[in-house]
């Protein structure tokens, strides 16, 4: 009903002014048509001049008041060492074209009511005017000139790719529609390769799981970075054009099918620093949630973001992703927490060209599994309480012949034994309660002397190592379910002395 009223609203009011032209016309009959005209222009000329006024404090004002939304001024400095040029060089141009605009609309409304029509005037004819063509050519090529150089200043440092000298992270993000993947390097620092026809279910980025720099990426929900460090991102797309645009630190740069592009940057505040550039200031400082008067204000929940600036279908809202800028401290322990997606999510399953085989990685990983129940354990005075086992410390099935990956996990204990020059050790054999037990008790000794004569050979002193088969007497899972038998079935080492 409100929309029906309105819609006849502003029929009336048409209807009224299309009558008062009438009105005007017939007027204009009686009066005569000549003195009427020149009314009308004077009016008309009045009439811009107010407009140019009322125009002009519109505009000003209204970019006053929006200026920390729609520029980015108050608060919202830019947060990247590029993103400081770039709001100068703005600010330069804005500096400039504000001045002419402000010139040429009060000379266009000024000439407009100057020039209006007057009984008598004629107008006054010249070819030309080299003194105005000069000026008029001038100004504009000094100040393009100078907008022109210094964008290309600012183009070049914000768009100059890293030397091989540089200390930097790497990151990868792909677009997709209506999702963002990220790809961080693990360990190595490397980003593994893609290839496109390798795409499936399980490996959305087409990741070349031969390519060993693969095995430790992971693929976050976030962006973290650590402030102050500089950052290359790779950026790319899977099906149509998106746009990598990260608003605060004045990062975009599209994302075009089969053409990778980069940005490099260097963030210069952390997520928390810039929520207290926010704090006190009267349009952070409302509720975050409008509907809540509870929630917390909004610089609190204040976060910077990854967002997708072109348009790439209807779901393009939803690419939104959150980016926090840490310290490096929090940086390294939030990368200790990851993942990599091979490890997780391909590692011996048929999708693995790797299967079965020892990696690199497994290796690292073993290592320091060892190193942290050490440390764990080194500070107990009781020795039954400085019990290692030696999870990865394998046998043949039914003889106490090592295999080849068990020299891995020992390597471990002769680095230990080597730092540590005055430990001694017991080595332990122990097994299920299937079969024979003294069999069993042979079997164990048996076993715990073959890790013994490998640690030794490896250079450790005997005088340093014990060894004790211990067969089916000590058990420390149930020997009723396979599972329990495998945990009784070990090697151990105790910490006599350290």
């Amino acid at each position: 009903m409100k929309a029906l009223l309105l819609i006849l609203s502003i029929i009336l009011i048409a209807v009224i002014f299309v009558q008062i032209g009438r009105l005007t016309e017939l007027s204009s009959k009686v009066r005569g048509e000549e003195g009427h005209s020149l009314r009308k222009n004077n009016a008309t000329a009045m009439w811009l001049l107010i407009f140019m006024v009322g125009f002009l404090i519109f505009c000003i004002g209204s970019a006053w008041y929006y200026k920390d939304v729609m520029l980015a001024y108050g608060p919202n400095k830019a947060a990247s060492v590029h993103g400081e040029q770039i709001d100068s060089l703005f600010n330069w141009t804005l500096f400039f074209t504000g001045i002419v605009f402000v010139i040429t609309q009060v000379v266009l409304f000024y000439f407009a009511w100057k020039y209006r029509m007057k009984e008598g005037r004629v107008a006054k004819f010249f070819a030309h005017d080299n003194k105005l063509e000069v000026i008029w050519t001038l100004i504009p090529t000094v100040v393009m000139a100078f907008l022109v150089v210094q964008g290309l200043i600012v183009w070049n440092d914000t768009m100059m790719d890293v030397d091989e000298d540089d200390d930097y992270i790497e990151i990868e993000a792909t677009g997709e529609q209506w999702l963002w993947h990220l790809r961080y390097p693990g360990a190595d620092g490397v980003i593994g390769e893609r290839d496109f026809r390798l795409t499936s279910g399980t490996n959305q980025l087409g990741q070349d799981w031969e390519d060993a720099a693969n095995h430790d990426d992971f693929l976050p929900d976030k962006i973290v970075l650590p402030v102050n460090q500089k950052v290359r991102v790779r950026i790319l797309a899977k099906d149509v054009l998106h746009n990598f645009y990260l608003p605060h630190q004045r990062v975009k740069m599209d994302a075009v099918p089969g053409t990778p592009s980069y940005f490099i940057f260097t963030p210069t505040i952390t997520t928390e620093e810039y929520r207290q550039r926010l704090k006190g200031h009267p349009d952070w400082e409302v509720p975050s949630d409008p509907s809540d008067p509870t929630s917390d204000p909004r610089w609190k929940a204040f976060n910077f973001e990854l967002a997708c600036a072109e348009l790439c279908g209807q779901g393009h809202f939803s690419m939104r992703k959150i980016v926090e800028i840490v310290s490096e401290e929090e940086y390294e322990q939030w990368m200790s927490e990851q993942t990599p997606y091979y490890i997780q999510n391909i590692r011996n399953t048929d999708a693995d060209p790797y299967k079965g085989q020892l990696l690199d990685y497994d290796i690292k990983a073993r290592r320091g599994e060892l190193m942290d129940a050490f440390n764990d354990v080194r500070d107990y005075e009781d020795p039954e309480e400085r019990i290692i086992r030696l999870k990865y410390v394998q046998f043949e099935t039914g003889s106490a012949r090592l295999t080849a990956d068990s020299k891995y996990e020992l390597n471990n204990v002769v680095d230990l034994m080597n730092e540590y020059k005055s430990m001694t050790l017991e080595l332990g054999g122990h097994t299920d309660n299937v079969g024979d037990a003294g069999a069993n008790q042979e079997l164990s000794q048996a076993r715990a002397d073959a890790v013994q004569a490998y640690l030794t050979g490896k250079g450790v002193n005997a005088s340093r190592l014990t060894s004790q088969g211990y067969g089916q007497n000590k058990p420390v899972d149930s020997n009723e379910t396979d599972e329990g038998r495998a945990n009784n079935r070990r090697t151990e080492f105790k910490i006599i002395t350290l």
